[in-house]
């Protein structure tokens, strides 16, 4: 069903403001250049008009934290079914760039700057060449959306090709306009599918889950041992994806930059940090009453920034000095996926001869 903003003034009498447009379509691309959280504040820009070998050009090209490649496409005069069309056409081509093309792409863009580096200050991570381009995803940009290239992105997404629209509209207000941005389907969900199928080929699932654990000052991994958990927090970015487990699920824990220290099942959902209680001495208290890490305390009544918790019984774990890392092993900044690649069936059968008790 087409999805529409409507805005009003907040007042004793509220007062509807009128839609209006942009007048040229080039100026939200040239605003989003400019800031690229009107799409998203989990992208890097790296590319605006990146002519392809199929004679077009790409609007918008942009990587995030897991250097996967987002292909945008502003709809400008097309028909919407013809922009989806277009999108998946120029994603055949995207798909086959290299990591020196990127870079190349990126110099072009931003007049001679370091991909590599561009990609450290923005994430704090560097760039995993071999994990570059391992997986895309395509965002088309509209304003509107007929019910049959709605269909069309649904049925795309059932197979697993992750697409996904953002609708903008422009509202007036005196002299003054305002955007409004709307996602046809949750952006976490479209990730999270371009992530699950990165890193190789696709093949079946074998029933795995990985979990990233960002052990820090918001969350400690010496007390997800003690007590039993894995968390995430800061954003529906970062727990949406907790929502994936279910009891009885296998995860294999990630450190960022450190490697895999554990394996576990998980016993029960996932539930916000002010509702998360652990059991000490016979006695239930709550985590955040114990705990010594931070866990996004701040955020304790907000729903979305809040730490989410999942409970786990471990079956194996280690301290972060022994955890285990290899060359080829499959890395994700999404706190929960289930791979299905080739990469991911490597990994855990790498994994399990170093946790035997997993094996």
């Amino acid at each position: 069903m087409p999805i529409r903003h409507a805005i009003w003034k907040v007042g004793q009498t509220p007062e509807a403001l009128v839609e209006s447009s942009l007048g040229k379509e080039a100026l939200l691309e040239q605003m989003i250049a400019v800031d690229p959280s009107i799409l998203s504040d989990r992208w890097l820009l790296i590319g605006r008009q990146v002519r392809t070998t199929h004679g077009g050009f790409i609007d918008l090209l942009a990587l995030n934290a897991d250097a996967q490649l987002i292909l945008i496409e502003l709809k400008r005069a097309q028909t919407p079914r013809e922009v989806v069309a277009q999108a998946l056409d120029y994603a055949s081509w995207a798909k086959k760039l290299t990591a020196d093309e990127l870079a190349s792409i990126y110099d072009r863009f931003s007049n001679g700057g370091s991909l590599g580096e561009a990609f450290r200050n923005r994430f704090a991570i560097d760039l995993d060449e071999e994990q570059l381009n391992g997986s895309l995803q395509i965002v088309v940009v509209a304003s509107v959306l007929d019910s049959s290239t709605e269909r069309i992105v649904n049925y795309l997404n059932e197979m697993d090709v992750p697409i996904n629209v953002i609708f903008f509209q422009v509202f007036q207000d005196g002299t003054s306009q305002y955007l409004s941005r709307a996602w046809l389907i949750d952006p976490v969900e479209t990730e999270s599918k371009a992530s699950s199928a990165s890193a190789g080929a696709k093949v079946d699932w074998n029933g795995e889950y990985y979990v990233s654990f960002g052990h820090g000052t918001s969350r400690d991994w010496n007390e997800a041992v003690k007590y039993g958990f894995i968390s995430g927090g800061g954003g529906a970015w970062y727990t949406k994806t907790l929502q994936l487990l279910s009891p009885g699920d296998r995860v294999w824990i990630n450190v960022p930059k450190e490697g895999y220290v554990g394996v576990g099942l998980v016993t029960g959902g996932s539930v916000p940090a002010k509702d998360f209680f652990v059991e000490i001495d016979g006695v239930k208290q709550r985590l955040l009453d114990v705990a010594q890490a931070d866990y996004h305390r701040e955020f304790d009544d907000d729903e979305e920034q809040t730490e989410y918790f999942v409970p786990v019984e471990w079956i194996e774990t280690r301290p972060i000095a022994k955890a285990v890392s290899e060359v080829g092993f499959f890395g994700n900044q999404n706190t929960v996926c289930r791979p299905r690649t080739s990469k991911w069936n490597h990994t855990v059968e790498r994994l399990k001869r170093q946790f035997t008790s997993a094996a």
